[in-house]
């Protein structure tokens, strides 16, 4: 979220894509993530948990860095849809496997206060990833920003849950299930 502010200064004002080709470049690719939410059971019961987390968690960052290469006309149009459909599949893939995760490792009697904390620390993260982005793109160009922005999602995949327990608090346990089962497994 931090480089859609930036992208709409390199596509409207710095390349002259009008104002439709902007809102079809972002509207059409948002059918991804309808088709990565359908998608994400069938590969988790197929694949288990802790495989999907991992290689859609991986995808889902590797996208952006590729929005840095915008240019004019239709090509810079195809380049955007590309990438944004790619990159919002992957999430839909990916968000509602990582919430079911999240949740499963959760404490039934803390849930209203992890949600409420989720959501609030979620939004106050993306407000100020948004203004700290602003500041860069002020001092380094947008498509400069956008470029760091897509190298440092990169190293997000680092944070992923490991099968071994190396991830943020996880014993592993509850990976492999279906959606729906539970395996027993407790936080570690």
């Amino acid at each position: 979220m931090a480089t859609s502010p930036l992208l709409a200064v390199l596509m409207l004002a710095d390349l002259g894509f009008p104002p439709w080709q902007y809102g079809l470049a972002f509207a059409v690719p948002c059918v991804g993530g309808l088709i990565g939410a359908r998608m994400a059971p069938g590969l988790v019961a197929r694949a288990g948990r802790h495989k999907v987390l991992v290689i859609a968690g991986a995808l889902r960052a590797c996208w952006s860095f590729g929005l840095a290469f915008v240019c004019p006309g239709t090509a810079g149009l195809v380049l955007v849809m590309a990438v944004e459909l790619g990159l919002i599949t992957c999430m839909g893939v990916f968000n509602p496997v990582f919430a079911t995760y999240r949740l499963d490792h959760t404490p039934t009697d803390r849930l209203v206060r992890t949600l409420s904390a989720w959501s609030v620390t979620g939004k106050a993260t993306t407000a100020a990833m948004i203004g700290l982005w602003g500041l860069l793109a002020g001092l380094a160009g947008p498509r400069t920003a956008i470029a760091i922005a897509g190298v440092l999602l990169l190293t997000t995949v680092l944070l992923l849950p490991g099968r071994d327990g190396t991830g943020p608090h996880d014993s592993g346990a509850a990976y492999d299930s279906a959606p729906g089962q539970q395996t027993g497994g407790t936080v570690g």
